[in-house]
């Protein structure tokens, strides 16, 4: 596997992630039997692409930038989905995760 595709599942299983977060505040503690299937689901599918996208990438690079974009992605929904709060320095924050994630890929 190249690089380039291992870092295409690398952001995949970041999306996956910030599904995964989200399906888990519907499952409401798993007692909705079809958001927990759907929570179970992602979780198998992020791990997976995970896994597969370590074969190739470092490992404190890959987890990083996964949890990165899992970390900033359930932020964003939770304020679109959700109306959780927003302020500047939150938004500071991940600002920060952002660019430590564009700093990673770059190294």
């Amino acid at each position: 596997m190249s690089s380039s595709v291992a870092w295409l599942m690398l952001v995949v299983a970041g999306a996956l992630d910030v599904g995964w977060a989200i399906s888990m505040k519907y499952a409401e503690g798993y007692t909705r039997v079809g958001w927990t299937i759907v929570s179970l689901a992602l979780l198998v599918a992020f791990v997976f692409l995970l896994g597969r996208a370590l074969k190739v990438l470092e490992v404190g690079v890959a987890y990083s930038v996964w949890t990165g974009i899992g970390a900033a992605g359930t932020f964003v929904m939770g304020v679109v989905l959700f109306g959780e709060s927003l302020s500047a320095l939150k938004l500071a924050g991940i600002a920060l995760v952002l660019m430590g994630i564009v700093a990673l890929k770059l190294a």
